[in-house]
């Protein structure tokens, strides 16, 4: 159900206060926040009007600029490493930074290790072209892993976690439902058997809603972790076209982020799925959900 608007602003407004108190008591200066768009969303809606994201990549990354986004998350090319560096290009070219590339990987099986150096190949790309963060979702295979696949792709994470410490980058693991099956048993064992300064957490909240762990608690377990954010709404189970009140209480997350000074580097991305109701354009909604992330994360 969504949150009424009178008790949204009170909560919300109460938070802030209370951050703010927080942070003039800490005397620290809270590192610059980044807000930026993950472009899966953006495929799918331009995949809806017949066309092709990567022939009209400028306009998207012209029209994140105009919305006020500092960045957008695209995907780390393995094949061509050198085409990382094109996309900084392209991202600066708009107006906005590299800061963060996602990418899956078969981390569970005997061939783990040329894929951890496949990534750290293009990873090198990347960092040389200013990227900061690489969200990870090791590749799900249609089934729970064993406990050998669990114990070598662990392994895997926190080599790769230490290449990329080493070439400047950092780690975050990002997830899926697969991963939070069976009481977020893979998930759990990722962050269990990996240590805390090389391999972080990329947060997707509704994913951790939707797989059935709330996402305060995976942020009470694993918040000191975190290194970026996706974020994204429902409404009655189905995915929201913009970021806004519903199924999720962003106030009270945003309101533990901000007690715990966790990494604020968040990235909207607006899914559809079916059932998602779209009557705005894909510009208006995500100017709309950065301004949702300004009132509610305060940045």
């Amino acid at each position: 159900m969504a949150t009424s608007r009178r008790d949204f602003l009170r909560r919300l407004t109460t938070g802030v206060s209370t951050a703010l108190a927080a942070a003039a008591r800490a005397g620290a200066p809270a590192p610059r926040p980044l807000v930026g768009s993950q472009l899966y969303g953006w495929g799918q809606y331009y995949q809806r009007a017949g066309k092709n994201l990567n022939e009209h990549l400028d306009e998207v990354l012209s029209a994140l600029r105009e919305a006020g986004y500092d960045f957008a998350e695209g995907f780390l090319d393995v094949d061509r490493p050198e085409a990382n560096g094109r996309f900084a290009e392209r991202l600066r070219a708009n107006g906005l930074q590299p800061v963060t590339l996602y990418t899956g990987g078969r981390l569970h099986d005997e061939k783990a290790g040329e894929v951890v150096q496949r990534l750290l190949r293009a990873a090198q790309a990347a960092r040389e072209a200013g990227f900061r963060i690489l969200n990870c979702n090791p590749d799900p295979i249609g089934r729970a892993k064993t406990e050998a696949e669990l114990e070598r792709q662990a392994a895997a994470l926190t080599e790769l976690g230490q290449g990329l410490n080493a070439l400047g980058l950092k780690l975050g693991i990002h997830h899926h439902t697969p991963e939070l099956a069976e009481q977020a048993r893979e998930f759990h064992f990722n962050f269990r058997h990996t240590p805390a300064e090389v391999v972080g957490f990329n947060i997707d909240v509704h994913w951790m809603y939707r797989g059935g762990l709330p996402p305060l608690e995976a942020l009470r377990a694993y918040g000191e972790r975190v290194v970026s954010w996706h974020l994204r709404q429902s409404r009655n189970g189905v995915w929201w076209e913009d970021l806004d009140t519903g199924d999720i209480d962003y106030v009270e997350i945003a309101r533990f982020a901000r007690e715990r000074q966790l990494a604020p580097v968040y990235a909207v991305e607006l899914a559809l799925e079916e059932g998602t109701r779209v009557t705005r354009s894909v510009e208006e909604n995500h100017r709309r959900s950065r301004e949702f992330v300004r009132q509610v994360f305060g940045c």
